[in-house]
């Protein structure tokens, strides 16, 4: 077994960071640290269970390496980054130590509760030795923590360069499972809003879409799940992206657009409106609002042109990526310091 690979006065080394594949975007900023990240993989990609060890999916993570669960007892794992319920039996049941009892834990709940709006009670809510990380103020809000200590660390994400053109006279969005999903991820408004302007869809289980929603081909094209470089490429030819979740955390899709330069135009529920100011496009709940701007960039470039650097220059000032490691460096740092014992196991 490793030595452990900070001193137990805290110092700022790299640690070993047991993590999960479980959102690809936001792992692909985590992963952007200083520390070493072992994601979980046992080879069964696709077989049922295999959503509990993924691996890095084919990802070019240079500092996160796949590791089989049956191998986890022997590794040096200094801290745990818990994203789901199960992850905590997982967790005793291939290391043979209990999260937060005797080995350092952080938990990250991505999502909006899925049943009732404020009064869901989270899985660590009667917890107090795992701090809960949110990753919106909105999430926070409206679960129920309880006694469970809670923190916020928006997304962060790697800057992809000012890569919009807008030259194609349509919108582009970002959804995966649209029709599984439908109504939480606002699918249903896609057909009103296509007839502003024809909407690309690009994510998993769209290839149907047209089917689902009964309109056209030609108005809402189901594009696809396309690699991260292809995709930012794809998005920045469209002159307009359109986030349409009603009861979903925060995109980093949104973010991701708007670091492009694309203007946006949202739906004003959970955190968008907090996170998309007027100058980077228009967010409301008012759907004949969304298709009217949406015509407006679509007929006035430069307009678009203008208020996707606006979106930009949001986007760099508030979900940089230096900022959202250096705010996980720190939660990491205290917990591994709050425990100094466990990490010499």
């Amino acid at each position: 077994m490793e030595a452990p690979t900070t001193e137990t006065n805290g110092a700022a080394e790299p640690l070993n960071v047991l993590v999960w594949h479980v959102h690809g975007p936001w792992l692909n900023s985590f992963v952007q640290g200083k520390h070493r990240y072992l994601v979980p993989y046992d080879g069964r990609d696709g077989a049922p269970g295999s959503e509990w060890a993924r691996g890095l999916c084919g990802r070019p993570w240079p500092s996160a390496r796949e590791i089989a669960p049956a191998d986890l007892a022997g590794e040096n794992i200094d801290v745990v980054v818990l994203q789901r319920p199960r992850e905590l039996d997982l967790v005793s049941e291939w290391l043979g130590r209990s999260p937060g009892a005797d080995l350092p834990a952080v938990y990250v709940e991505h999502e909006t509760p899925r049943e009732h709006a404020a009064l869901t009670r989270h899985p660590l809510a009667d917890r107090t030795d795992i701090p809960l990380v949110h990753v919106t103020p909105f999430n926070r809000l409206m679960w129920d923590n309880g006694r469970c200590p809670t923190i916020v660390i928006p997304h962060g994400v790697r800057d992809p360069g000012l890569l919009y053109t807008g030259e194609l006279p349509r919108a582009a969005t970002i959804i995966n499972d649209p029709i599984s999903r439908w109504r939480i991820t606002g699918t249903d408004l896609l057909a009103p809003l296509s007839l502003a302007a024809p909407i690309d869809v690009f994510g998993t289980g769209t290839e149907d879409l047209p089917n689902a929603l009964q309109v056209p081909a030609e108005r809402v094209c189901g594009a696809g799940d396309f690699t991260q470089d292809r995709l930012h490429s794809e998005l920045a030819r469209r002159r307009v992206f359109v986030h349409t979740p009603r009861w979903t955390s925060l995109g980093l899709s949104v973010i991701e657009a708007m670091y492009l330069g694309m203007p946006i135009v949202a739906l004003g529920t959970t955190e968008a409106s907090a996170s998309i100011p007027a100058d980077a496009g228009v967010v409301s709940t008012e759907p004949d609002i969304l298709a009217e701007a949406i015509r407006q960039f679509l007929h006035e470039p430069v307009f678009a042109e203008l208020t996707g650097k606006a979106a930009r220059h949001w986007a760099q000032a508030n979900f940089g990526i230096d900022q959202f490691l250096d705010r996980w460096d720190a939660v990491l740092a205290e917990r591994t310091a709050a425990h100094p014992t466990l990490r010499t196991r």
